[in-house]
């Protein structure tokens, strides 16, 4: 049920995340300590077994259903011509992940991952941020609690986005969350070239400078500037913060959307792992801020949560190994 003032309700939201299970997390550090193996010998794999347990409480660390959700949207600055790609091109997508013909349908498959592709409205672009707010506090809200409510039956979620025109999206978020210019957070593929960037880093600065007045608020950034796709993601990573579900981020949408909730509370991407840098300019000191360390290097751009979904392999890996040793101790 959403209230009068449903952004009020998202911040007492955030003011009751629970905290780290720190006795799991110091058990699971016990148990590698046991192991017939020299201390630290399996680097990072140590210590995600760790951040697994602190964040799901179970010791020794498991993953049974890891699921991958992938949010699409589309968006109304799509008329700027900062894409080369049309709202159709989202929707063809989701058709092809429906089809098992994606990357993320493949990898999902090798790593035994659920997938679920929310289509967002697909159908309904939200407004230009560049001319008005991409979402009323309602209608964001609302999508919100849709992706709260989409983590359900899974114990490790990998996010991901697919969405035409999100990357300048995702810049505007990043300029009203960190400062700068457009150029700082503006991001161009190779073959798009200069006009294109120039298109981007017009909408970016046109919407920052019409909605600047409000930014100041993480929430209005989040409406004002976002899409679908960005606020269901958020939605998303605080429920399963809620529900004790470690959460590993790629793409685009996932990074803007945990600058926002890292604005309205500084803690609340503790239970979270970054698969990989953004292909984005700043990427790395924004990760830094937010205290995200990326685990994969894939220079992969493909969107999808394509990063995600190995990632997702790494952590049931380093579960594994943990689990699996430890079964052999007297």
């Amino acid at each position: 049920m959403i209230s009068a003032l449903p952004f009020d309700d998202f911040r007492s939201l955030m003011r009751r995340l629970p905290p780290a299970d720190e006795r799991a997390g110091d058990g699971v550090r016990a148990l590698l300590g046991r192991l017939d193996k020299p201390a630290g010998s399996l680097g990072r794999l140590e210590d995600i077994a760790a951040w697994l347990a602190t964040w799901s409480g179970r010791v020794p660390p498991s993953v049974n259903r890891p699921l991958m959700a992938v949010f699409a949207g589309t968006h109304g600055v799509l008329a700027r011509g900062v894409s080369a790609h049309g709202p159709d091109w989202t929707a063809r997508r989701v058709e092809l992940c429906a089809a098992g013909g994606a990357a993320i349908s493949q990898l999902c498959l090798a790593s035994d991952i659920g997938l679920k592709v929310f289509d967002l409205a697909l159908h309904l672009p939200t407004a230009d941020m560049t001319a008005e707010a991409a979402l009323d506090e309602r209608a964001c809200m609302a999508t919100m609690a849709f992706g709260m409510e989409a983590i359900s039956g899974t114990d490790l979620l990998a996010i991901g986005d697919i969405g035409a025109g999100n990357s300048t999206v995702a810049a505007a978020i990043a300029l009203a969350m960190n400062g700068g210019t457009a150029d700082d957070w503006v991001s161009v593929r190779q073959h798009e070239g200069a006009a294109m960037l120039s298109r981007r880093r017009h909408a970016v600065e046109d919407a920052v400078a019409l909605h600047r007045h409000h930014l100041g608020d993480p929430l209005e950034a989040l409406r004002r500037l976002g899409g679908r796709e960005f606020a269901a993601i958020a939605g998303a990573i605080v429920a399963a913060r809620m529900e004790k579900v470690p959460v590993i981020l790629d793409g685009l949408a996932a990074f803007a959307a945990a600058q926002v909730l890292h604005a309205l509370e500084p803690e609340a991407l503790r239970h979270c792992l970054l698969a990989q840098l953004p292909d984005t300019p700043g990427a790395a000191g924004i990760a830094a801020r937010l205290g995200l360390t990326p685990l994969l290097d894939l220079a992969a751009s493909h969107g999808e949560g394509v990063s995600a979904a190995v990632a997702v392999g790494v952590v049931k890996c380093s579960a594994m190994a943990v689990a699996g040793m430890a079964a052999t101790l007297r």
